[in-house]
């Protein structure tokens, strides 16, 4: 087997492996979780503070990234002159089955994911743990911990985590949103994704203040001259017995001069424009997220935006975890980490039928790897390929059964 080390080899000791059994991962004194409390943790304390990413609409929408993107299988991808192929090696199976002691795959990439959305502002860090010159485990740094440092110099950033700082080769650091100026420093959803969000959360209480104290559906217009009108218990005894005291289905009979009763129609929830006003909001949060809008219950399921989704969104976060690991734990210059999409489409049946029977009937494809698409089985009497007789290469176009009639070419009759 190959072995895993990094392209740039790091100045300073390596995490080992033998060492990730309890709070402190190293020698070097890194403390992963640690006892200090982050931001956020501080102003939930003092104040009604509530982080952005803790709106409901946001966490669908980074739920929607962290799952789909988690649910990939990582593969180790090779270069050759006839297009890539997949390396099955201890590498491939440590990346896909086993890259962390604590946890399986999934959990390891939907926290990625979904701390490059959250707590991490757009950045998150794992620490490669190594057994002697091979991977042993990646570790993931506490969001709440992790500062980046600028300095002079190629590196231009360092990593304190706690008490220690680590140089950029020797962590991965996976990163949307570049800044401007730092263009190696992610960065996450802030102020036009807090806009939208104050407005859903002020339509919430107002949709709730409505339901809480509901406006009477009807007025009872009194003589202000008559005596009972004068005290509220007075008022009370003239509702139980011209408007309480009516059984049910039956007319009231009141006294023409004495009140008149109207019906009124309160402010509902549709009158303040406040569905409509919701959903809008939703729909941009899903826009500046880049996900579809029923994501966040804004319009209808649909194929292809849902697709798309996939093609552009979750693809583009896969592609940012691909590049740093192909980046930092490759060596073979040949290799590369890829994060297989084509499980996560939403493919009909019969299109993988059809587009299957296309792919076998021109030999592109064996019966085997169709029966995969559609989650058969494999039959070990169809790995052969089959070839229609007229699908035949340009220097054999002479050699089909119709162009060579009873066996001697055409001069026969």
């Amino acid at each position: 087997m190959s072995n895993k080390r990094s392209r740039d080899r790091p100045a300073m000791e390596r995490v080992k492996a033998a060492d990730v059994g309890g709070p402190v991962i190293s020698r070097r004194g890194i403390t992963v979780g640690g006892v200090s409390s982050s931001l956020d943790a501080f102003l939930r304390d003092v104040s009604d503070y509530i982080p952005l990413y803790e709106a409901p609409e946001v966490r669908m929408c980074v739920h929607q990234y962290a799952d789909l993107v988690s649910n990939m299988t990582i593969r180790l991808m090779e270069n050759t002159e006839h297009g890539d192929r997949r390396v099955n090696n201890e590498l491939a199976a440590f990346l896909d089955r086993t890259p962390s002691k604590s946890m399986n795959r999934k959990t390891l990439v939907y926290w990625i994911v979904e701390t490059l959305f959250t707590a991490g502002d757009g950045n998150a860090v794992l620490l490669p743990a190594y057994d002697g010159e091979y991977l042993a485990d990646l570790v993931p740094l506490d969001p709440a911990q992790v500062i980046f440092e600028d300095i002079a110099g190629e590196d231009r950033y360092r990593v304190r985590y706690g008490q220690q700082v680590l140089r950029p080769d020797e962590v991965l650091h996976f990163r949307i949103n570049p800044e401007l100026s730092r263009p190696w420093i992610g960065r996450g959803f802030r102020l036009g994704l807090r806009q939208i969000v104050d407005a859903i959360a002020q339509a919430g209480r107002t949709k709730d203040s409505l339901m809480k104290s509901p406006m009477p559906s009807l007025i009872v217009k009194l003589d202000g001259l008559t005596e009972e009108f004068q005290s509220e218990g007075g008022r009370e005894k003239l509702l139980d017995k011209y408007v309480r005291g009516q059984g049910s289905g039956k007319p009231w009979i009141i006294p023409a001069e004495l009140m008149d009763v109207k019906e009124i129609k309160p402010l509902s929830i549709k009158d303040l424009a406040i569905s409509e006003n919701l959903k809008l909001d939703q729909t941009k949060i899903a826009c500046l997220m880049g996900v579809p809008p029923f994501t966040v219950g804004a319009g209808e399921y649909r194929d292809d935006a849902y697709n798309f989704f996939v093609n552009q969104g979750v693809r583009g976060v896969a592609a940012v975890i691909e590049q740093e690991m192909t980046r930092k734990l490759i060596y073979n210059p040949a290799w590369h980490v890829q994060l297989n999409p084509r499980s996560l489409y939403n493919y009909k049946l019969e299109q993988l039928v059809t587009a299957g029977k296309e792919l076998v009937d021109r030999a592109a494809m064996r019966r085997n790897e169709w029966r995969d698409w559609i989650g058969l089985s494999p039959d070990e009497d169809m790995d052969e390929l089959y070839l229609l007789e007229n699908y035949l290469p340009p220097d054999r176009l002479g050699d089909q059964k119709k162009l060579l009639q009873k066996g001697g070419g055409g001069d026969e009759d």
